[in-house]
């Protein structure tokens, strides 16, 4: 039988997969928090199974919106990224104080941003909506990134850093949201001009060079990653903003020359802060003199933080000290910045490996639904979205693991902190809604705004070398 004459192949929602990981998840995070309390059996009382309910009522809820609203998004992620959030508020609790409120909020925190990720999935029914907003995104990047230094919004500075806002009694992160502001800016913005950026620009050897207009979108980024590092005191979101635009846009060109001028601006900026600035240059010390006691005249050398999280880590071995057995709370901010570490001694090698899997399932779907997108700015927001998380991920286990420097970033879904909470059930939420339209089928009605069907991705040519033309089409679909 002909290829024209083949049924169509029948595409399925898998809910009912979902469902049972789902099931799996909470059993995980509910039996962490269950061992964690072995040890301290006062936590095992009505409040253990008022706040296991309603985890398993907030993942639920999520999972009934799914059925009705999204019903072919990646069956994958929901499970992930429960099991993660669960096992942080399972240390969390483990960690928190006999005064400190501190697993409680991460819980209230946890509804609230499983509430706003369902309002997203009921409300935005096309993902492609966002391109609409794409320099109003921009100006609330800039905006969110101002906030922390407007005096009465400011929390001053928090471990060295102006990131925080206070709002009553809480304070809130708005750089957080400026990443999901910013994605969908990056993500509009190349969708849009990538045409204009492959097909002008000087050729030099093999290098495809764009020319000096075109540039203005990168030196934009340039200047708000330095001014984040700058002002702000943070290397960490400022090296995450950056390398999500350079990431979007050599999807967007495939060009590496626009990578190379990245890493050339980025490394001659961060060399010249580390001299200027004494904020950059006591990272860079701590990091490169940890084990030196000389450095500082601290006991532990430049960082006891860190290396208390390394003999801590190394305390638990490949099998760990077993949940609720070791001694994390040793480690400065370990239910935050080192709750990798705190992991690391209690479920050894072999638990944190566990985690850092489920971490690579959840980067890996999210590249898969921005693969399967049949439309380009779908693609970009889907893979800008997902390397943010896999960027968090690798700068805060490379900062635990004296890789590179230690910063402020969050551990995603793990490490106590509302805001980075918030944002990244949202960035969940996103990435469900655009492997809902890739894996769903076709819809061929055009948007209010006059966008093509949703199956429609423009192809880009490109003129490579005098007369010589090389198409680039991003219409595969693919089905998870």
């Amino acid at each position: 039988m002909s290829a024209a004459l083949a049924a169509p192949a029948v595409v399925k929602p898998r809910r009912n997969i979902e469902l049972v990981l789902l099931v799996l998840a909470l059993m995980i995070s509910i039996g962490a928090s269950l061992l964690a309390g072995i040890n301290n059996p006062q936590t095992i009382n009505g409040d253990f199974w008022f706040q296991s309910s309603l985890l398993a009522v907030a993942s639920l809820a999520i999972h009934i919106t799914l059925r009705i609203k999204a019903p072919y998004a990646d069956p994958f992620i929901l499970p992930v990224v429960v099991a993660l959030n669960g096992l942080g508020l399972a240390m969390i609790h483990r960690l928190d104080g006999p005064k400190s409120d501190v697993g409680n909020t991460q819980l209230r925190w946890t509804l609230i941003a499983v509430a706003c990720t369902i309002a997203l999935i009921w409300f935005l029914k096309d993902h492609r909506i966002l391109r609409r907003f794409t320099y109003i995104s921009l100006a609330a990047s800039a905006v969110l990134l101002i906030m922390p230094m407007i005096p009465g919004l400011t929390a001053g500075d928090i471990n060295g850093a102006q990131l925080w806002i206070k709002i009553g009694p809480f304070t809130f992160q708005p750089g957080e949201i400026a990443k999901l502001t910013l994605a969908i800016f990056f993500a509009g913005y190349l969708s849009v001009n990538r045409d204009l950026i492959l097909l002008a620009g000087r050729k030099v050897g093999p290098l495809q060079f764009p020319r000096f207009r075109d540039l203005g979108p990168m030196l934009a980024a340039w200047a708000v990653s330095i001014g984040i590092l700058v002002l702000q005191r943070d290397m960490g979101t400022s090296f995450m903003f950056f390398s999500l635009f350079m990431v979007m846009i050599y999807v967007a060109t495939g060009r590496v020359s626009w990578v190379l001028i990245g890493v050339v601006l980025i490394a001659v900026a961060g060399i010249v802060a580390s001299q200027l600035f004494s904020h950059v240059k006591y990272r860079m010390e701590s990091w490169s003199n940890a084990f030196d006691p000389e450095v500082y005249g601290r006991e532990f050398g430049g960082s006891g933080q860190i290396v208390q999280g390394l003999f801590g880590m190394a305390d638990g071995g490949i099998f760990g000290t077993g949940l609720g057995q070791g001694l994390p709370q040793l480690v400065p901010y370990a239910n935050s910045d080192m709750i990798i570490a705190s992991f690391g001694e209690e479920l050894g090698l072999i638990g944190l490996a566990a985690m850092i899997l489920l971490y690579l399932i959840l980067i890996t779907r999210g590249f898969r639904a921005a693969l399967g997108a049949r439309d380009s700015f779908g693609k970009l927001l889907g893979v800008g979205l997902s390397f943010v998380m896999a960027v968090q991920c690798f700068v805060v286990i490379g900062g635990v693991t004296r890789l590179i420097p230690l910063t402020g970033l969050t551990t995603p879904f793990l490490a106590a902190g509302g805001s980075s909470l918030l944002a990244n059930w949202i960035v969940v939420g996103l990435l469900l809604m655009i492997s809902n339209a890739a894996r769903g089928p076709v819809d061929t009605s055009p948007l209010r705004d006059g966008e093509g069907p949703l199956d429609e991705v423009p192809s880009v040519s490109a003129t490579a070398d005098a007369g010589t033309d090389v198409e680039t089409t991003l219409t595969q679909e693919v089905r998870p």
